[in-house]
Parts: C-alpha cells; structure tokens; sequence
C-alpha cells in the first residue's frame, strides 16, 4: 500500500477539480506524479479524511461512470452531488466532453 504522502498529492489534486466538473481517476494519478497511480486514487478517495473539503465525488472512471461503491451515501448520493453543480449525464454518465475538468501537467 502506499504511504500517507502519496494519498495526500492526490488530496491536493482533488481539491483542485473546479466546481461544476469532474476529472479522471487516471488524471488525478497524472497531475499527482504517477499516471499508474488510477487503482491507488480509488484507495485514497475511499478513505478520504474530509470529504467537506476533499470532493472526491467529482473523481468518475475515464467513461464518465460515477462509482459504484461510493463510499459517502453510494452511487446515488454521488450522482445527487453533481448533478448539483450543474454536471449532466447522458445515459448514466458524466458528458466528459463537457464536464471533464481540462487541467494537464506541463
């Protein structure tokens, strides 16, 4: 497993994903140093220590699909959650063309 300084690049990242959109498991791994990292992000979100102020509920799989062991009230809580922000979903998933948060590493 890896250590609490890994878990807490991708806590930095996550506070980062813009109100109103979602980024990549794989994504969030990139801009935390280890585009291999997408499982250890799944990891990390599951034991998120503040979800107030780390909203891991805007992390969906590359396909726009919400999680479906949400840990913060399942599946639905998180579709709620977004669908809050103005995210829409088409046939059960996030529109990443317009919702996928843009942030890349230079």
């Amino acid at each position: 497993m890896m250590g609490g300084s890994t878990f807490a690049k991708i806590y930095e990242v996550v506070k980062q994903i813009p109100y109103g959109h979602v980024a990549t498991y794989g994504q969030v791994a990139m801009l935390a140093g280890n585009r291999r990292w997408a499982r250890v992000v799944g990891y990390a979100l599951h034991a998120n220590p503040d979800p107030d102020h780390i909203p891991c509920y805007r992390v969906v799989d590359r396909e726009g699909r919400v999680s479906s062991s949400f840990v913060f009230g399942g599946v639905n809580r998180q579709i709620e959650l977004l669908e809050a922000e103005g995210v829409e979903f088409a046939d059960g998933k996030v529109q990443m063309d317009k919702y996928c948060w843009k942030k890349t590493v230079f």
